[in-house]
């Protein structure tokens, strides 16, 4: 579920070895599931495992993690860099802000994971976003874009070089076409 480099098991060995024994690391999400979902790693002193955590064995320690935060974590990585402007803790968690879609989802469901973790981040940059409205019998992913994509003269490139290409190849042979049933003339409904 999360993976824990060599370095950075050494780095929580160190730190924990100046803790009350019987201390461990928790790893969270704070937000999870949203656009400001943020993860972190805390000190977990033994009373402070509670009984519906997930405890994660490593080598000297374990992380544990609270059940809210466990699906937004699948897939998670926390590293130890050193390079020339010194040491960092980094933490990779790909589906924090979105939860990841079980292998027996539908493709709907599929396809608007891949909107919500890659795709609508970049369109949130500018105060956009996509959602599914329908999948077609004949494959086509109909969409509809809101906020700052709502009226924006550059949403036939953002749909077509962008969304549909990364879709199209995420999904060949499920999906035949993107399209989108967004009314894009400026008006009161347009966000600016």
């Amino acid at each position: 579920m999360i993976t824990i480099s060599e370095q950075a098991q050494s780095h929580f060995r160190k730190l924990l070895d100046k803790q009350a024994a019987g201390t461990h690391i928790r790893v969270f999400v704070v937000n999870p599931g949203t656009v400001s979902a943020e993860c972190g790693v805390s000190y977990c002193p033994a009373d402070a495992v509670e009984s519906t955590d997930l405890q994660l064995p490593f080598e000297g320690f374990m992380a544990i993690v609270d059940a809210e935060s466990k699906p937004f974590l699948v897939d998670a990585e926390i590293d130890f860099v050193t390079d020339q402007m010194g040491s960092q803790l980094t933490l990779k968690a790909p589906n924090a802000k979105v939860r990841k879609v079980n292998d027996d989802a539908s493709l709907k469901e599929k396809v608007q994971y891949v909107i919500d973790a890659e795709i609508n981040p970049q369109l949130a940059n500018h105060g956009g976003r996509v959602s599914v409205v329908e999948l077609t019998d004949d494959g086509v992913a109909v969409l509809q874009f809101g906020g700052g994509c709502n009226g924006c003269s550059q949403v036939d490139l953002t749909l077509k070089e962008g969304i549909e290409k990364e879709l199209l190849q995420r999904f060949a042979g499920e999906l035949t076409a993107v399209r989108d049933v967004t009314d894009h003339q400026r008006g009161e409904h347009s966000y600016y």
